[in-house]
């Protein structure tokens, strides 16, 4: 598992509404995921914001698998 920390600075993105889902499922849902999970949120925040923001707002699909599961649990966060 990579450093948390580099974690959190790579879930700080150019969109604010970026880093307000991915750090906040950092925090709340990363600790607690399978290893299959961590390592496909790890991939996850590789991609390009474009592609996540696409995904996020329903634009696109999402590929299935570890991203669609990611995607769905960055929607199911709660508002703050």
């Amino acid at each position: 598992m990579k450093d948390l920390a580099r974690l959190k600075w790579r879930c700080r993105r150019g969109m604010r509404e970026l880093d307000f889902l991915l750090g906040r499922y950092l925090e709340q849902h990363y600790p607690d995921a399978s290893a299959e999970e961590k390592a496909g949120f790890e991939k996850f925040i590789e991609l390009p914001d474009p592609l996540i923001l696409a995904w996020v707002t329903g634009k696109e699909q999402p590929p299935g698998g570890v991203f669609s599961e990611i995607v769905g649990q960055l929607l199911q966060q709660p508002a703050p």
